[in-house]
């Protein structure tokens, strides 16, 4: 028989309470304004190939900043996933990646009506979003 019924339900209803937050706490985000003054400008047409370098390490710093504030979310720290969205890091490096790339941070992910991703290129510059493939590219990890 339990001692102490009355602590019991008392956690149980926290968790009761706190548990739909925590599970919607990835949901609507807006996404992170990225200073992109520092990089080549790309104009507004898409380019269908990445244009910068990862040796490049202004377009590294920017990069990784932009990351860790628009992606890490659902993608992980690090580029490490945790589960909830694909391991960029594995994303292939080169034309073949950076075209799904292209693909998807323009569509974004929508299943069953559901949005998994927004449409990022809605919100961040072609410049921003380039210096997070260069960045994501410089860490590859083969599967």
């Amino acid at each position: 028989m339990m001692k102490h019924p009355r602590s019991l339900l008392t956690a149980l209803a926290l968790i009761t309470i706190a548990l739909p937050g925590y599970l919607m706490a990835h949901g609507d985000v807006t996404p992170q304004a990225v200073d992109t003054h520092e990089l080549p400008q790309l104009g507004d047409e898409w380019l269908e190939e990445n244009p910068y370098s990862p040796d490049d390490a202004k377009v590294l710093e920017i990069g990784s900043s932009a990351y860790t504030q628009n992606c890490a979310r659902c993608h992980g720290l690090e580029g490490i996933s945790g589960g909830i969205a694909p391991d960029l890091r594995m994303l292939e490096p080169g034309i073949d990646g950076d075209e799904w790339y292209v693909y998807r941070v323009r569509e974004g992910a929508v299943r069953d009506g559901k949005v998994y991703m927004p449409a990022m290129a809605d919100y961040l510059s072609q410049e921003a979003l380039w210096a997070i493939r260069t960045w994501l590219v410089s860490i590859y990890v083969e599967e």
